[in-house]
């Protein structure tokens, strides 16, 4: 692999963030295809997402011919909650065009949100391109397209690729192909059923492929329809989470009920993950200034097991161990047998270090 060759990034810069070893996570709401085609509805969910915390929000981009072939296109919709009698006719109901996408990344420009999307399609990344889109994704179902790979990666900006529906083998050549091009590279695990029960996630694989590509950072990109098993990717160490996102879940549509969260929902996710990046601290081991009184208290010290007359030679059956700790340490009995004592020394009594003669 390109891999071993090429002195890779543990962090990658997209927008006016980096995203990586050291980083706060990084969230993506992927509002996807959820405005419904609707640009109102698009606007709304990004200042939803907005006020959520997301640090980014992404759409999806394909023309429809592009992307699909024509029996793919002529093929007939029967499903409730679609729009189109034909799949490319409910397809095409959901884009937005060149002009509206605009619209909707000024307006993540004034929010201070990062903005971008997923293409399907060459055309989509030029269609992309032009709007200055600052970082690229690649959806699972594409990890097997090199051509669409390396050409997305040319264009010489950040990409998170998801890693669903495909072997490991794939991945590797997946990786291979667009670091030939690009080393601006964020792999997100990702497992591509929707919705995704626990026994599919699979979240083991995140150590896998921070192992296995470092130290390219490693994200997730989950379709559980609540946020336990995000929070868990985080602790096993996801630098940045994608979530779907919709207002409602109650809307028509294929990933809204199915996948998606509402905002209050994502807010949570957010706020709990902030409260783990507390939490994690430092790798050090600490003994913080808010233990010492409880230490004190509860710890424990040499007490006499016996009254101790001043002068007497110390001996194992005089001593004993109990709180508070504020005297000498049990780990000095053995250095207190054979000594003499300074001072009476009562019964049940903490013996400190000046009680005894050290010479």
């Amino acid at each position: 692999m390109t891999l071993a060759k090429k002195n890779l990034p543990n962090r990658v810069k997209v927008g006016n963030k980096y995203v990586g070893e050291g980083e706060s996570v990084f969230f993506i709401a992927e509002i996807g295809n959820n405005h419904n085609g609707d640009y109102y509805l698009a606007k709304r969910s990004i200042e939803e997402a907005v006020k959520a915390g997301a640090d980014a929000v992404k759409l999806q981009k394909r023309f429809i011919n592009e992307t699909f072939a024509k029996e793919l296109v002529d093929k007939p919709q029967n499903k409730d909650q679609i729009f189109g009698k034909t799949y490319g006719e409910y397809r095409q109901a959901l884009e937005l065009n060149q002009e509206e996408f605009a619209k909707l990344k000024a307006l993540s420009d004034s929010l201070g949100v990062i903005f971008f999307a997923t293409p399907f399609d060459k055309k989509s990344t030029d269609f992309l391109e032009e709007i200055n889109v600052p970082v690229y994704k690649v959806a699972s179902f594409d990890v097997t397209n090199i051509p669409l790979l390396e050409y997305v990666a040319k264009k010489g900006k950040p990409m998170f690729l998801s890693t669903g529906m495909c072997t490991i083998e794939e991945l590797d050549e997946a990786v291979d192909a667009i670091l030939k091009h690009n080393d601006q590279l964020i792999i997100k695990h990702c497992v591509s059923v929707y919705p995704s029960p626990d026994e599919k996630i699979n979240l083991k694989t995140i150590p896998l492929l921070k192992e296995r590509y470092a130290p390219l950072p490693i994200g997730y990109s989950g379709h559980e329809q609540d946020t336990l098993p995000t929070l868990a990717a985080v602790t096993l160490g996801a630098v940045s989470v994608e979530r779907h996102f919709t207002l409602d879940r109650s809307l028509p549509g294929p990933d809204h009920a199915t996948v998606s969260i509402e905002p209050e929902t994502f807010n949570s996710m957010v706020r709990d993950t902030r409260r783990i990046e507390k939490a994690f601290g430092e790798p050090v081991k600490k003994f913080t200034e808010e233990e010492k009184k409880t230490r004190e208290k509860h710890s424990k010290s040499i007490v006499s097991a016996a009254a101790i007359p001043a002068g007497t030679v110390i001996s194992a059956s005089m001593l004993t161990c109990k709180s508070p700790g504020y005297g000498l340490k049990p780990n000095m009995i053995e250095k207190v047998i054979g000594k003499k004592t300074k001072v009476d020394i009562p019964l049940d009594t903490v013996i400190k270090h000046d009680d005894v003669m050290w010479g």
